[in-house]
């Protein structure tokens, strides 16, 4: 009898933390587990809200596997597979605990599309933050990190003509606090964090330089100055 009412209060124990973690953090409780949400599974690893038409399905499928691709022609391969949670309605996202943000990497092993982010520039900038910590064990400065999904992403927002005019060396943020911080106020920080992470790359030897600097930073190297 004893051992049913410790089973038992475990039992409660694991569902008190779960509905904490629920109501903490909503965003990783969906992602974990979508259907709690009222998601529904649209392809492997691809989640969305239920009632979508054929068309909405296939633009869903298409820039996940789009996204998929860019970060696998840039590493050479994945060792990652993110949850992918799309949501094409301001309801459904605020329901998984989105913000205002257009997508989002969730913890490193999900990423979450807003109505406003459904493209695979997005999805790729997410999934390629999910790539890097996958890989790497040791830190970067917030602004590499970010300047880098730029890069793997293709972001025309931030790079082509962006990248035209004089070498940009002012500091970038390089804890997330102060990135936020700064992209609140100037979106352009991405640029100039993609610029310099792309000229960077141009110089050294493209991509394979970004392996280059993980395992070395894996081995613990410092985080070199990049020009």
């Amino acid at each position: 009898m004893r051992f049913r009412w410790i089973a038992a209060g475990l039992i409660v124990l694991l569902a008190v933390a779960v509905g904490g973690l629920a109501l903490a953090y909503p965003s990783a409780a969906a992602t974990t587990c979508p259907g709690c949400y009222g998601l529904t599974r649209v392809h492997d690893g691809l989640w969305s809200e239920r009632g979508l038409t054929t068309a909405q399905k296939d633009q869903l499928t298409t820039l996940a596997a789009d996204a998929r691709r860019r970060v696998a022609e840039f590493y050479g391969g994945r060792e990652s597979d993110p949850r992918l949670v799309a949501c094409f309605t301001d309801d459904c996202y605020d329901r998984v605990g989105g913000g205002g943000e257009k997508g989002i990497a969730v913890l490193n092993r999900a990423v979450m599309l807003s109505p406003r982010g459904l493209d695979a520039v997005i999805a790729s900038h997410e999934m390629s933050h999910v790539e890097l910590h996958e890989r790497l064990d040791a830190e970067v400065p917030q602004w590499f990190d970010e300047g880098l999904a730029v890069v793997v992403s293709a972001d025309p927002r931030y790079l082509g003509e962006h990248c035209a005019g004089p070498v940009d060396d002012a500091p970038l943020p390089a804890t997330l606090p102060a990135w936020l911080s700064a992209a609140g106020a100037d979106q352009q920080v991405y640029s100039r964090a993609g610029c310099r992470v792309s000229r960077w790359l141009d110089t050294h030897g493209g991509p394979a330089a970004a392996l280059k600097l993980i395992d070395g930073l894996n081995r613990g190297e410092a985080f070199p100055e990049l020009r």
